[in-house]
């Protein structure tokens, strides 16, 4: 099983600059101890993401590490120009030498959207629109595409990614229709949310899959080609009680931050039928299985209880979040990679 690496960047206690130097310092941590990728959320408006621009950030990211594949997870499709973004992809392909990722996704706050002036309802025909155009800008020197949301002809494209004829895609989502859409076209796949409810993606991811008869640009680092991970909360300490003293504070800030829209908007019709998962307490989190924290003996078993239930070959830790300080998060980032991650690796 490969290990990844997963950030929101969220708002934390400290200046946001120094946030950001303190999260390339961990990431090139991460570098070193052979992460296999780092995958960051976009989300807007709101304090659980504060690098909105994912890849401003990761162009940073890029120069700053070496062997760590890099991806968003995902680009928001319906607040780009497909044209735009086919321009970025390639710019930091080249810049990571080869090591993009691209992840996509439509959208789950509709507040978020709203702020972009763009109507929830409409963002499956425009996340469909956007894919397609963005597929046909990345693979050819000039493009052309017509439909009833984008209009481009003989569009010269004299940037390209190093990685041909594209990166691969991912798919990131929290419900059967997302996942399916995932395996129905091959991409790649995260879920998050509690064990139940992950495995329910899971398996219409696989099924899709089989359907679809495999990924379309398949890695021969995951078994079957296909990259099926889930995202979990991870901090690693000397004994449960001490990882449990980080991680409850840290993961709170970040539930606070998560939740913040739903808060500010809750007079609207809107939050009753969201459906986001977020375990209501700390304790609720460890129960559900979406935050592991303990020493590495605890931490190794969760995990190991985790494959076995989920049929995963990618565990995406979320390392450093919330008020995490940057020696918490670098201790536990040297247990794992010392007294955890050989073991995972080998399930």
């Amino acid at each position: 099983m490969k290990v990844g690496l997963f950030d929101h960047i969220d708002r934390s206690d400290r200046a946001y600059a120094t946030q950001l130097d303190e999260r390339l310092e961990f990431a090139q941590a991460a570098d070193e101890a052979g992460f296999w990728c780092l995958h960051v959320a976009e989300h807007h408006a709101s304090p659980l993401n504060m690098v909105p621009a994912p890849g401003v950030w990761l162009g940073a990211v890029a120069r700053a590490t070496k062997r760590m594949r890099l991806g968003p997870l995902g680009y928001l499709l319906p607040l780009y120009s497909p044209l735009r973004l086919a321009e970025e992809i390639c710019m930091l392909d080249q810049m990571s030498r080869g090591r993009l990722e691209i992840g996509i996704g439509r959208g789950v706050s509709p507040f978020e959207l709203g702020y972009h002036k763009v109507k929830h309802e409409d963002t499956r025909e425009i996340f469909a629109e956007s894919y397609q155009c963005l597929r046909a800008a990345l693979s050819a020197d000039s493009f052309s595409y017509e439909s009833a949301l984008f209009s481009y002809k003989d569009v010269p494209m004299p940037l390209r990614p190093l990685q041909q004829p594209m990166p691969a895609f991912w798919y990131p989502s929290s419900n059967e229709t997302g996942a399916t859409w995932a395996g129905e076209n091959g991409a790649h796949f995260a879920t998050n949310g509690p064990v139940s409810r992950a495995r329910v993606n899971i398996d219409a991811y696989k099924a899709a899959l089989a359907r679809r008869g495999g990924a379309e640009r398949p890695k021969a680092e995951f078994e079957g080609g296909a990259a099926i991970g889930v995202s979990r909360q991870i901090v690693v300490a000397d004994t449960d009680e001490e990882a449990r003293r980080i991680a409850r504070p840290a993961s709170e800030h970040h539930h606070a931050n998560l939740t913040y829209l739903l808060r500010i908007n809750s007079g609207s019709d809107l939050v009753k039928r969201l459906n986001i998962p977020a375990a209501a307490t700390f304790e609720d989190a460890e129960r559900e299985g979406t935050v592991i924290a303990g020493s590495p003996k605890t931490v190794l078993e969760k995990i190991a209880a985790q494959k076995e239930a989920l049929g995963i070959n990618y565990l995406i830790a979320y390392m450093m979040f919330g008020t995490m300080t940057l020696p918490d998060a670098l201790r536990s980032l040297a247990l794992f990679r010392s007294e955890v991650m050989p073991a995972v690796e080998k399930m």
